[in-house]
């Protein structure tokens, strides 16, 4: 399955999942969410896929969200792409190897919080801007990451909403390793390729073990922070926070309560 900015392959029982929009950073718009998601739900039923592999580029994992196809087409209830997306992301069933380096803003730090196995390349710069755009935190993240890594850490990076290092990610807990930019790709192949041969079903299960006590919470967080992000992507601060980021100024907030 091929679309324009999300290329899947499937060999060896991997199904190579890939941000393909190298020319925008791999940003991601309602289309790029729809492909995902149908991407997700068919590994989830294919016999012959035993493993997910998400990557993008050796320079760029993904910017996040396309601000201009985000505002032009903002989400507006469960049944929009991005709901979709992280819902199928989220319950897939089989395990998610993640490749990640270069750049990861966003969801595309968040999603990484629903992969089993992610890695990073050592110079990757991540990134949850959520609150300096007048937005809250997605995909769970909210409940994850201080479970992941304790409150203050969490809070730190979802409050401050500033870059962070790839070797803070790791000493975090959000990534498995750090590698070379040039070996990601190939390392994060090779450990899908590993679990591949493995034997299936003991792999499912394992996986369902290890998510089952935390799932349905994870499933209530997505819902209830999007309503939260739906309705205060309407609201003046959401509004001068990414005007200032389109105009590519110092927003002001000292008006606001």
């Amino acid at each position: 399955m091929s679309e324009a900015h999300v290329v899947t392959h499937l060999e060896d029982r991997v199904l190579t999942v890939r941000f393909n929009r190298a020319d925008k950073k791999n940003a991601l718009t309602g289309a790029m969410y729809t492909a995902l998601a149908e991407a997700f739900t068919a590994a989830n039923s294919n016999p012959e896929v035993r493993v997910v592999l998400i990557l993008g580029q050796p320079d760029c994992f993904t910017a996040g969200n396309d601000l201009a196809d985000f505002l032009a087409v903002p989400p507006s209830g469960p049944d929009s792409p991005v709901m979709r997306f992280m819902r199928s992301l989220a319950n897939l069933e089989k395990p998610v190897v993640a490749g990640a380096s270069g750049i990861a803003v966003g969801v595309g730090v968040t999603l990484l919080l629903h992969c089993d196995l992610v890695y990073c390349g050592e110079q990757t710069k991540l990134n949850m801007p959520f609150s300096s755009l007048g937005i809250c935190p997605e995909f769970a993240s909210s409940y994850l990451l201080p479970r992941l890594m304790g409150h203050a850490r969490a809070a730190e990076l979802l409050m401050l909403g500033e870059g962070f290092s790839a070797k803070k990610a790791l000493e975090c807990g959000l990534v498995n390793a750090l590698l070379p930019n040039a070996e990601v790709e190939a390392t994060a192949l090779a450990k899908a390729r590993q679990i591949a041969a493995m034997p299936p079903r003991a792999i499912r299960i394992t996986k369902m073990l290890l998510k089952k006590w935390s799932l349905a919470t994870v499933n209530e967080s997505i819902d209830f922070e999007a309503a939260h992000f739906m309705a205060m992507l309407h609201e003046p601060e959401a509004r001068e926070a990414i005007s200032a980021f389109m105009q590519k100024r110092k927003p002001d907030f000292s008006s606001f309560n």
